[in-house]
């Protein structure tokens, strides 16, 4: 089966670029350096032409809540006409789990407007929404730091590794389209404030962490179900815990 990968040259996209090589599908490994530009549509009916199936994990240079909205509106409907011309069937997205219960953030709104293109398009499609990536637990943790404490909100957190997405997005890829949508996460459902402890540790930094009620994720307010998924939702194997 011919399958193009758009937004191949980042760390989902080369992996699932090397699944379904390995698993003996015609890939085409499309990017921008490859001269496919979802922002502006060049490069997108080469890149898919012959292709059953289109593989989107593209994500915006700028998480800036006009440019974000800009850039997944563009891409998925430049993505979307261009399967549309060259008869692709099946259109496979990845965006993120409650992507549509947190309106406050400007890249979750974008995600649902890009899902809402995808879904209205008439193209037969999946969508894999996975919850937050194990590989940003410091990043996310950074960002939670106030003075000389980490102040984290009252929430839980589902973090999974970046192989384990990439293995469900290959297989959305070589399965028939649902026509909707797929929640997968890791196996561990955990507080902010054990995630945040367990990174400090690491590090060998004593700092506090205090659990505020006014704390954020990236400035929009979370509970215990806002980043998890649900009693439908696909575990991923690799526990980050254990690696800590």
């Amino acid at each position: 089966m011919k399958i193009t990968v758009i937004g191949a040259s980042g760390q989902i996209g080369s992996r699932v670029v090397r699944l379904l090589t390995e698993a003996g599908h015609d890939v085409v490994a499309a990017s921008l350096s490859s001269g496919a530009n979802v922002v502006t549509g060049e490069g997108l009916v080469a890149a898919l032409s012959g292709a059953e199936v289109l593989v989107d994990v593209v994500n915006s240079p700028s998480f800036d809540d006009g440019p974000v909205m800009d850039f997944f509106t563009a891409s998925a409907r430049n993505l979307a006409a261009a399967a549309q011309e060259t008869g692709v069937g099946n259109y496979v997205a990845l965006s993120i789990v409650g992507a549509d219960g947190l309106p406050d953030s400007g890249y979750m709104r974008a995600k649902v407007a890009q899902e809402k293109i995808i879904i209205e398009s008439g193209l037969p499609y999946t969508i894999v929404r996975a919850t937050q990536f194990q590989e940003f637990a410091e990043a996310i943790t950074d960002t939670l730091v106030v003075g000389d404490e980490v102040r984290v909100p009252d929430a839980r957190i589902q973090l999974i590794s970046v192989d384990d997405v990439a293995a469900e997005v290959a297989k959305a890829a070589q399965a028939a389209p649902l026509d909707g949508i797929v929640n997968i996460g890791g196996p561990e459902k955990l507080s902010f404030s054990d995630m945040a402890r367990a990174v400090l540790a690491k590090r060998g930094d004593d700092k506090p962490v205090v659990i505020d009620p006014q704390a954020t994720y990236f400035g929009t307010a979370v509970d215990d179900n806002s980043l998890v998924t649900g009693d439908d939702g696909i575990l991923g194997e690799t526990h980050w815990l254990a690696g800590r």
